[in-house]
């Protein structure tokens, strides 16, 4: 375990940490409650691609959570952040209900190849579309390459898979936004007026939530909800900072460990 740091942000990931679809990890809200009295802001950084930003705040307070929709950072607006700084036209390989957050932006006659994750979206007749696109050069845009996530019904494949399909067919390398890509951690952290070595992520996710958010300088707590699966802890070098059965149980070890209060 890491040496007692002044701590000043705490970086929460959602899915899998704070809940599971439409159920709230035990104990979560009110967990939540106490770290917002502790002397440390708070931001919620995601790669859910499944729903836009504005039907992910609604599922979040439906679940009695107290959070704010400029709380919340998505890998979503990082990718549509780099699509208009490379003005591009993308074609977005994203599930309906995510495409609000791509509103207003050029889209015919694409270029390019956005990738999030789109279950109903992920056929051949799609997929061989960007195949062809890639192979005449566009860009693949990986809004984050997760390997599989937590549903109720048990772990389903993620994003990843598919991307790592398109380069290897296409013989490319996607450009990814998300986590566990550093520069989506320290923009998440640019109005939160602290450095990485002064703030904490927790999520349930050992490469993308702890090792990604590590490798910045930051520390890292490893929930066992979620898509957690034993040994995790032993998959990223260094290790997670700490390792707890919940998130309530990381908010506990922050307030009696890492801040003033």
């Amino acid at each position: 375990m890491a040496t007692k740091r002044a701590l000043k942000a705490v970086l929460i990931d959602l899915s899998g940490t704070l809940h599971v679809e439409d159920t709230a990890v035990p104990g979560a809200q009110e967990a939540l409650n106490r770290l917002r009295q502790a002397s440390v802001a708070v931001k919620f950084v995601t790669n859910t691609t499944k729903e836009c930003q504005r039907n992910l705040l609604a599922r979040l307070i439906s679940l009695n959570f107290d959070i704010k929709e400029h709380e919340i950072f998505t890998s979503l607006t990082a990718a549509r952040s780099l699509v208009e700084q490379r003005q591009l036209r993308p074609l977005l390989l994203v599930e309906d209900s995510a495409l609000e957050d791509f509103s207003g932006m050029e889209i015919s006659e694409p270029n390019a190849v956005v990738i999030g994750l789109a279950p109903d979206h992920f056929n051949y007749h799609t997929m061989n579309e960007a195949f062809r696109l890639l192979l005449d050069g566009a860009p693949l845009i990986a809004i984050h390459k997760a390997r599989y996530y937590k549903r109720k019904d048990g772990l389903a494949l993620g994003p990843g898979p598919f991307v790592t399909g398109l380069e290897y067919a296409a013989d490319c390398q996607a450009t990814v936004v998300g986590k566990p890509q550093g520069t989506f951690f320290l923009e998440a952290l640019r109005d939160m007026d602290c450095c990485a070595e002064e703030a904490l992520m927790i999520g349930d996710d050992a490469r993308d939530d702890v090792g990604g958010a590590q490798n910045t300088g930051m520390l890292g707590i490893l929930v066992r909800t979620g898509k957690y699966r034993l040994g995790d802890e032993g998959k990223i070098n260094p290790p997670p900072y700490l390792t707890c059965d919940s998130f309530p149980q990381a908010v506990d070890h922050i307030l009696q460990h890492l801040t003033c209060n």
